[in-house]
This record gives structure tokens, sequence and C-alpha cells, in this order.
């Protein structure tokens, strides 16, 4: 059974992810946009590419020079976007802690999706805490996506029980 759909109106200054494109589009974005595990930030940029796609929260792809990469390292594995072309992932270790597949990048992307080549977009589900703008951010539901949810964001998002037929 899939689940019902229904949209809000947004606010003035929130965006709905039902006006997202699809295909996906890419944007530069100047917002504040930081990343922490264990009090470690691991990223801050306010040179990032957005990636919008119709029912998506946003996902932050952030320049390789804005991350602390001595503490990532390749991960094993690779998925296929249909839009972007192959995904490789890294894993993150900060003294004893390992979280696996923490991040993905695109190290050779389709070439509407060039701007984000090497980049690296994180799943906040798997971080301590990710920021835009000083705003904590909310994890996409489900624990494919890696959308990046605000107060600026209206849904309802893909990724609940349900949501699969969408």
């Amino acid at each position: 059974m899939t689940a019902k759909r229904e949209v809000p109106v947004p606010a003035p200054g929130q965006e709905s992810v039902w006006d997202y494109p699809r295909p996906p589009r890419c944007e530069a974005c100047s917002h504040h946009i930081e990343v922490f595990v264990e009090d470690v930030r691991i990223a801050s940029t306010t040179s990032s590419r957005r990636i919008l796609e119709t029912s998506h929260p946003p996902v932050y792809y952030i320049p390789p020079e804005d991350v602390l990469m001595e503490h990532l390292f390749p991960a094993f594995g690779k998925t296929w976007c249909e839009w972007k072309g192959a995904a490789s992932y890294y894993d993150l270790q900060i003294g004893d802690r390992l979280v696996s597949s923490i991040a993905w990048t695109y190290r050779d992307p389709r070439p509407q999706f060039e701007e984000v080549r090497d980049h690296l977009a994180f799943y906040p589900s798997r971080v301590d805490r990710c920021l835009v703008d000083g705003e904590l951010v909310q994890s996409q539901p489900g624990d494919f996506y890696g959308g990046w949810i605000t107060s600026r964001i209206v849904g309802p998002f893909k990724g609940s029980p349900g949501t699969m037929g969408w």
C-alpha cells in the first residue's frame, strides 16, 4: 500500500520538495554547511553544491578542500545513480570510532553533474550533527537517502515506509 501524499503549501522563505525538478538540478549554494563527528568539525564550507530532486530534501556536496580528509578513507563498494553515475564511498575514523560509508562522491559524474566531481556528500544520520547556517539538520527518513531537512524545506519526503511507489 502506498502512503497518501498530502503536499503542504510552503510558507514564505520555505521550499517544497515537490517543486524540485526531475531529473534533478545541481546549483551553487552559499549557506554555511558544517558536519561534526566526535566534536570534530569534519567539514565546513560556504561553497557547496546542492542537488534538488522531486520528493527529496537537498543533498549538499562539499568541496574536498573544505573537508578534513585525513579522517576519511575509501570504503568498499559502489552504487549507481541513474542521473549522476557511479558513487564511491568513504569510511571515517576518529580515535577508536569507525563510521562506515559516512559519505559518498562521484569521481566521474555524468556531464550535467560535473560540478560535484570529487565533492563529498555526508549522510546526516551517520554523523553526530550537520548544520545549515547554524540550524541543526534532520536526516531524511530511511537509510538509503542522504537528504538534509531544515525548517526551510517542506515535504512529505521520500524514504519513509510506504513511499517507494512515489
